[in-house]
């Protein structure tokens, strides 16, 4: 048992340090350093939390809770998991919204390279659609994402005339609210069906939010995920979920006090 323990916390911390060196800080991120930490206090210490946790009230009522709570986690995170595919576009969609992700001084991440390959799919397949590229220049970026973004369509073979940028936005919110304005000052009828790329774990929100901005028949276009995003991603997005259940909006809650605090932006929680 404490052989495994120790395997455990070991594959934990390693994967900790390789999101130090591979992703920018996020709340995912935070959650999988916690998760490393709990790992190594209980492969250390065992016995005597066992023991606590089995022989006295307050260690069986810590216990009940903490099962109850990773049983709620798993559901959630199999709601996350499936609801990506709940919305499939059908075909016939002018307009495809790609959501931004995070760029690497500027060039897109990895995660956003799904998104923009599954764009750029999307566009070659139907050839009348115009392509909306959406994000604002975060602290470590050298420009923005949405500027990025389009680079990179239009560098894989994209007419530049058929991919527009916005270039202001700070959370899934403003990236459709933004677009939306850009789309209309265009000319472009946004009453009628779109499809919006993101990756899977995204695709649920990202959808209330699309209604939110006024896009009345919005389908999800769900990515891949690069295999080492997976944890950090998901377990933030249940997270997110849930405030966005408790609040409806990055506007309003607890969240947006602390981004002053912590002198964060949004990307910190609600990208």
């Amino acid at each position: 048992m404490q052989i495994v323990l120790y395997a455990l916390a070991g594959f934990m911390l390693l994967y900790s340090v390789l999101l130090v060196f591979t992703s920018n800080f996020n709340l995912g991120n935070l959650i999988v350093w916690l998760l490393t930490a709990a790992c190594w206090v209980y492969a250390l210490w065992h016995r005597p939390l066992n023991a606590w946790f089995t022989g006295c009230t307050a260690g069986r009522v810590t216990l009940a809770v903490l099962a109850v709570g990773a049983a709620v986690y798993a559901v959630l995170l199999g709601f996350v998991a499936v609801s990506g595919y709940a919305n499939p576009p059908a075909g016939n969609e002018q307009i495809v919204v790609v959501l931004g992700a995070g760029l690497r001084r500027d060039k897109p991440s990895l995660l956003l390279r799904y998104r923009l390959d599954k764009a750029y799919e999307y566009a070659v397949a139907h050839p009348d659609a115009v392509v909306i590229t959406t994000g604002g220049q975060g602290r470590d970026e050298w420009v923005p994402e949405g500027q990025a973004m389009r680079q990179y369509l239009i560098d894989k073979g994209l007419d530049p005339d058929r991919v527009l940028e916005e270039t202001r936005s700070t959370s899934t919110e403003e990236n459709f609210a933004f677009a939306k304005q850009i789309l209309e000052a265009e000319g472009y009828d946004t009453g009628g069906s779109i499809v919006y790329v993101t990756n899977a774990f995204h695709c649920y929100r990202a959808g209330k939010y699309a209604a939110m901005a006024g896009f009345g028949d919005a389908h999800a276009l769900p990515a891949g995920i690069p295999l080492r995003s997976v944890p950090t991603c998901y377990l933030r997005e249940v997270l997110a979920v849930l405030y966005y259940w408790v609040f409806r909006s990055s506007e309003s809650g607890f969240m947006q006090g602390m981004v002053g605090l912590l002198s964060l932006n949004k990307r910190f929680f609600y990208r």
